[in-house]
């Protein structure tokens, strides 16, 4: 076990910590160089790129069902601050940068969140749920995903087990954002709907797309460590030609790994550690 840090030991030291985290992650990144991507513009622009849902409700965490609809209520406050957001050539898309006052108005309620290592629930809880969409839809983009951190640990399973695994995005204030650079020469905007099921994130850009991308997983792994059992995820990502929906080129991203703290089902494969 590893040595506990001194937020676990003195839990009353969390608030001030964070404070300071909070001052320190801002003052870097004004000072970083980069440009990040502030405008909101309530014209989409002329052709769809890609867009994406995902079910707002799970009920499979183990929580009270009242803890999900705050969820639903912290997204929608934080998706005031994205929807309609240009990314310009040059710029960085921020998730902190423009979530950060978000709630300076009309408070989080409480939501589920990991703290210190546990499943617990806070003001703001579930947001990485907006955080997992976007990264999703950066995936299907050419922008440069700077910055993303998979979560550590899976305390439930996904609503729907169909859906694409290892493409998540946690975000902490203070401690681990989601950053994405444009480099190309095209605008892309950000945009953020809710019907009464489901989360809608689209991205638009102002030139005609000449690739398109799918998203895949290569493969997927279970493994036992260290007492744990640990899902390894492939995820592979193909460009498409827009015009002739040709394949064009495929590679492997990268490899996410996670611990999985819930039931797995009984046919599924675990290789255990060899002797």
């Amino acid at each position: 076990m590893g040595r506990k840090r001194v937020t676990q030991i003195f839990p009353f030291l969390l608030p001030v910590r964070v404070m300071q985290r909070k001052m320190c992650f801002y003052a870097g990144m004004r000072f970083d160089g980069r440009r990040y991507a502030e405008t909101i513009d309530g014209k989409e622009l002329p052709y769809k790129l890609f867009e994406t849902g995902c079910a707002l409700y799970n009920g499979h965490t183990g929580f009270d069902m009242a803890y999900q609809k705050n969820k639903v209520f912290n997204l929608k406050l934080a998706a005031k601050t994205l929807n309609g957001l240009l990314i310009r050539p040059g710029e960085t898309f921020s998730f902190w940068w423009l979530v950060r006052h978000a709630d300076k108005h009309i408070p989080y309620k409480d939501g589920l969140t990991v703290t210190n290592g546990k499943l617990t629930t806070a003001p703001g809880g579930g947001l990485c749920q907006m955080s997992n969409l976007l990264f999703w839809m950066f995936l299907h983009t050419p922008l440069t995903v700077t910055e993303r951190s998979g979560h550590e640990v899976k305390e439930f399973p996904e609503p729907n087990s169909d859906e694409i695994k290892g493409v998540d995005a946690t975000i902490y204030e203070g401690w681990i954002d989601l950053k994405a650079r444009n480099d190309t020469d095209c605008t892309y905007q950000i945009s953020v709907a809710f019907d009464d099921e489901n989360i809608i994130g689209t991205v638009f850009v102002d030139k005609r797309p000449q690739v398109l991308y799918r998203v895949a997983n290569g493969g997927i792994e279970y493994s036992r460590e260290s007492g744990g059992i640990y899902e390894y995820v492939k995820v592979e990502r193909a460009e498409i030609d827009a015009d002739t929906c040709e394949i064009t080129g495929q590679k492997l991203f990268y490899t996410n790994k996670c611990e999985i703290r819930y039931p797995l089902p009984e046919n599924v494969e675990i290789k255990e550690p060899k002797i």
